[in-house]
């Protein structure tokens, strides 16, 4: 307590006092000099045990902040009698239990990180692994004709790179929270003829019939360029699963409480054990074509979901896969 400055300076300013007023009393009389040293001894340890009391609990207080710091994996601090110092405890109190839980969130994103970094290295190497095959046997090829399917196939390789890495940075940043979605009028069939315009020529070559039901002035709010990229995804995840001679079906309704597009293929559809954890990053699944990184779908979700939609996807009645995105009004 002594080395508070303010405590020093209460216990001169009050041996002052008492000084003053022992002088005062025996110039009275003696009675009155021995009754001011009598009150002013019960009102100063009467003070000094209630300061030593308050010090102490404030002492405590410091102990159990420092345990905090240090990381311990227990805090405890007893409760106090009413009072301003009860109310600050109960302020640090709260303090260090947020403190706690934001370690604890911190822990878990440190080891979601950690699995995401490993995650990206597996799916990065097999692609380079590939490169690397490619390149020795374009090394040790003469045949001009092999030499071309080579480079070929190490340009979609390439490509198939660039797709995800740059769908891993867009995860990266919705994850971050630096994209601010824009809230415009979004007309539904400009935005399924722009997610589809990438993949018009894949379709035609691989002969993928597509049939789009979608009536005119159909409108939904949000991201356009979000919502093409995540029609875009669930597209070229239908166009993968469709294969040679597929369907490709792309339905929208309306009603007062929502917009619904649906997106139905002739593929094989999913496994049952698969569903639950379609929209997992870096799920695959096991019926996912070669070139699938389990990213796109994730991506898909995070677009819509941060928008206030809803996407679901499961096995059509008929055959193949069927994806179904819902946008309140």
């Amino acid at each position: 307590m002594l080395q508070n400055r303010e405590f020093r300076q209460l216990a001169i300013l009050f041996s002052l006092i008492t000084a003053s007023a022992v002088t005062l009393g025996f110039a009275i009389n003696r009675l009155a000099g021995i009754l001011a040293i009598a009150s002013a001894a019960a009102f100063g340890a009467a003070f000094f045990a209630f300061t030593k009391a308050q010090y102490e609990s404030i002492v405590r207080i410091s102990d159990q902040i420092d345990i905090v710091l240090h990381n311990a994996d227990r805090l405890y601090i007893g409760e106090s009698e009413e009072g301003e110092l009860s109310i600050l405890q109960s302020e640090i109190t709260k303090m260090t239990l947020r403190i706690r839980e934001q370690n604890d969130a911190l822990k878990k994103e440190k080891e979601r990180l950690a699995d995401s970094l490993a995650d990206i290295a597996h799916q990065l190497r097999t692609p380079l692994t590939s490169v690397n095959l490619i390149l020795s046997l374009l090394e040790n090829n003469p045949d001009e004709n092999k030499r071309k399917a080579l480079i070929r196939e190490m340009k979609e390789l390439f490509l198939q790179m660039d797709w995800l890495l740059t769908s891993l940075l867009k995860l990266s940043r919705l994850d971050a929270g630096i994209v601010v979605f824009q809230s415009e009028q979004v007309d539904v069939n400009t935005l399924i003829n722009a997610a589809l315009h990438p993949f018009l020529i894949p379709m035609e070559l691989h002969d993928i019939a597509l049939q789009i039901d979608v009536p005119k002035g159909i409108i939904i709010q949000g991201d356009s360029a979000w919502f093409s990229e995540a029609i875009q995804n669930i597209i070229k995840n239908c166009v993968e699963s469709a294969g040679d001679n597929g369907k490709i079906e792309i339905v929208c309704r309306s009603n007062p409480l929502f917009t619904k597009i649906v997106v139905h293929d002739s593929g094989a559809g999913f496994e049952k054990e698969d569903l639950p954890f379609l929209f997992d990053r870096f799920y695959c699944g096991k019926n996912t074509a070669a070139t699938g990184y389990g990213i796109g779908l994730a991506l898909c979700k995070m677009i819509i979901t941060r928008q206030g939609g809803t996407i679901t996807a499961q096995n059509h009645p008929q055959g193949g896969a069927i994806f179904s995105i819902r946008f309140p009004k």
